[in-house]
């Protein structure tokens, strides 16, 4: 099973039966030595068992290493956010705007095709993303009148993200394949018409997709959506690659993955808040 996250996608270590880091440690999923289904990583042993002795750099990827990846790139995302608010002079927004989607777009691309994560990129990528989405939030904010909205997506993003693994965690939801494919197949969909979109708009064709319309919204509810099923995909997938053994640095893949996530949720959020409230 992949996740529609092409981040965690990529890597053979998210996937069932990859990822094992230690020697005799039978694939996530399926029997262990002794015939039963494992219940870590597949061995029927706790990870314990093959952590004695084993280097420090070869450990497997744990919940904590996750946690403080993710906030490590998530912090990066709001200080480059922060600067491009405050400290981007008026002649030079539209270019850095323009410039940090292009450059977070390209890397996520590269990170997305890449079977090892490379953290500096994972960083730039974080700083690219964050110039985008200061300027971005700063157009929205002056457009309502309330830069306070900003504060608003950000609470509704953190209370959306906490619900759904709750609610993942509480209601033991099971990803199924079918479940995968169709949210894998209405992403990819959706991206596809914000890209169709976006050639248009090259070409001064104005959908309203992207706008602060009625469509606008109704796009802006479907985003926000999708992200909340790619979110349930994404922490299915870690908790697979924690079980399986997947190597410490995958945790890199998997801060940055649940960061694109959480960006796309955050920038719903905020057009939907916006568009609700109406401009100024």
């Amino acid at each position: 099973m992949q996740s529609s996250n092409p981040v965690l996608n990529r890597s053979s270590a998210f996937a069932p039966g990859q990822g094992q880091a230690y020697p005799g440690a039978a694939p996530y999923g399926q029997p262990g030595p002794y015939g039963q289904p494992g219940q870590y990583g597949g061995s029927g042993m706790p990870p314990q068992d093959y952590r004695q002795g084993a280097p420090a750099n070869s450990r497997p990827m744990t919940l904590d290493d996750v946690i403080v990846k993710t906030s490590i790139t998530l912090a990066v995302v709001v200080a480059a956010a922060a600067v491009s608010w405050t400290m981007v002079p008026e002649r030079l927004v539209t270019p850095v705007f323009l410039a940090g989607a292009l450059l977070a777009f390209a890397i996520a691309m590269v990170l997305s095709f890449s079977r090892k994560v490379n953290p500096v990129l994972v960083m730039v990528y974080a700083a690219a993303e964050g110039a985008f989405l200061g300027i971005g939030s700063k157009f929205i904010a002056n457009w309502v009148g309330d830069p306070g909205i900003v504060v608003q997506a950000v609470l509704a993003t953190m209370v959306t993200a906490g619900l759904t693994l709750a609610t993942y965690k509480y209601f033991n939801i099971k990803v199924t394949p079918r479940f995968t494919r169709i949210v894998v197949v209405a992403t990819m969909g959706f991206a596809g018409v914000l890209l169709i979109n976006f050639v248009l708009s090259l070409f001064g064709i104005g959908t309203g997709i992207s706008g602060m319309g009625p469509l606008g919204l109704l796009f802006a509810v479907l985003g926000a959506g999708l992200a909340v099923f790619n979110l349930i995909l994404d922490f299915d997938m870690i908790e697979q690659g924690v079980r399986a053994g997947a190597p410490q640095n995958e945790a890199w893949r998997a801060a940055f993955g649940l960061t694109v996530t959480l960006v796309w949720l955050y920038w719903n959020l905020l057009r939907i808040l916006a568009i609700l409230r109406g401009g100024d």
